[in-house]
């Protein structure tokens, strides 16, 4: 029984070393030379005009977070359509209530008004 959970251990403190160990190592043994023009914010290879710090409208992330779930409903839906001809009867029930419960997120989103764009 413990056999059985070591395999999980070993795999636990392989998925920790593999990313940690060369971040800690290029912390330690990286060149530490800060200079004003390496400590400025590049984006785009542009000088930055104007305040480093803007804050986004909140809309934004709604739209992205509605277009994140109905997109991971098509990877969920995916894999249902190929094998459609062999499942049964319950495995359309099951694509049905997900889909129900997926446009009545759709319909919440847009009786809150979240899909307006101000």
């Amino acid at each position: 029984m413990l056999a059985n959970y070591a395999f999980i251990g070993v795999f636990f403190i392989a998925a920790l070393t593999f990313p940690l160990v060369p971040l800690i190592l290029a912390f330690l043994l990286g060149p530490k030379r800060p200079t004003p023009i390496k400590q400025s914010t590049y984006e785009c290879g542009l000088e930055v005009v104007g305040d480093i710090w803007v804050q986004f409208k909140v809309q934004y992330y709604l739209y992205a977070l509605a277009f994140v779930i109905f997109d991971i409903e098509v990877v969920f839906l995916y894999p249902w359509a190929v094998a459609y001809n062999q499942l049964g009867l319950y495995a359309l029930g099951a694509a049905s209530v997900f889909l129900i419960i997926l446009f009545a997120g759709l319909v919440y989103e847009w009786r809150k008004g979240a899909l307006e764009w101000v």
